[in-house]
């Protein structure tokens, strides 16, 4: 197995056992701790096997953990506008299993990629009002 693989390898096992993870638990502050595992992986298999796919993995994956956390935050402190619903750790949770998918098969990261990111987004204020008005669907 050369060096690629394995680092590959790793980071199948480690995006489905945060999509397990994720699953398994009732508490959103848990699902997005698990989640912050994700662009952990992704970092750490970049710098030993090199990839744009890894690195692209990695900017969506971080971003998409900052947003949800930062929307966390904003309803613990108050803030009902936009709500953390379980359908958007499902999405999230699908689009991690579906990265993996891609990596294991080598086919393209993008769809679940696109999947996470938006399913963040419509966590923002303009995301949650594109849902709102029908244009952003799950």
């Amino acid at each position: 197995m050369s060096k690629d693989d394995f680092f590959r390898k790793e980071l199948v096992t480690e995006l489905r056992r945060i999509e397990v993870a994720m699953r398994k638990e009732e508490s959103v502050e848990k699902k997005i701790y698990y989640f912050s595992a994700a662009y952990g992986i992704t970092s750490r298999t970049f710098r030993y096997s090199f990839t744009e796919d890894y690195l692209m993995a990695d900017c969506i994956l971080n971003t998409a953990y900052n947003g949800i956390m930062d929307r966390f935050k904003r309803v613990r402190s108050g803030d009902s506008t936009v709500k953390l619903e379980p359908v958007h750790f499902e999405r999230i949770q699908d689009g991690l299993r579906m990265l993996a998918d891609a990596f294991e098969s080598e086919t393209s990261i993008l769809v679940p990629l696109e999947q996470i990111l938006t399913t963040m987004y419509s966590l923002t204020g303009p995301g949650n009002y594109l849902r709102e008005k029908g244009l952003l669907n799950f």
